[in-house]
């Protein structure tokens, strides 16, 4: 069993024509149900955040407009993953098997993704690679 989970958010863009990434928050998650858990609250915390309320009074009047409908609805994929419990305990068993997990999604600019993985997956893989054996 891993114990230890490293958790990241990026959201990527391109600036100047180069793919460029942007830290939006990482977590060191000291058990399983903590890395899900924090995934999910990353995941509704960028939705609520993609997706405000107009009616918001710390918007002003007119400064939040709708999207057409061609573009992909990023908040809404992120809130369905976060419900979709066969989802997070897919997420959960490939975490408990040490392996990398992503999960991303993308509107027209942006791509959002969300990364976790075993602390002790990446220390056996450090290993391996120094002592040059397979971690596989």
């Amino acid at each position: 069993m891993h114990d230890e989970f490293l958790c990241h958010v990026t959201a990527y863009g391109i600036c100047g024509g180069r793919r460029v990434g942007v830290p939006l928050g990482t977590y060191r998650a000291p058990t399983l149900a903590l890395a899900l858990w924090w995934m999910r609250d990353r995941a509704a915390w960028m939705a609520e955040r993609l997706d405000p309320q107009p009616e918001d009074p710390a918007f002003p009047p007119n400064s939040i407009a709708p999207v057409p409908d061609t573009v992909p609805d990023v908040p809404s994929m992120l809130r369905a993953w976060c419900g979709d419990a066969a989802q997070q305990e897919l997420v959960a068993e490939e975490l408990a098997a040490g392996k990398l997990v992503r999960v991303a999604t993308s509107d027209d600019t942006t791509e959002y993704e969300l990364l976790a993985e075993s602390v002790d997956a990446l220390r056996m893989q450090r290993t391996a690679a120094v002592l040059g054996i397979s971690a596989a």
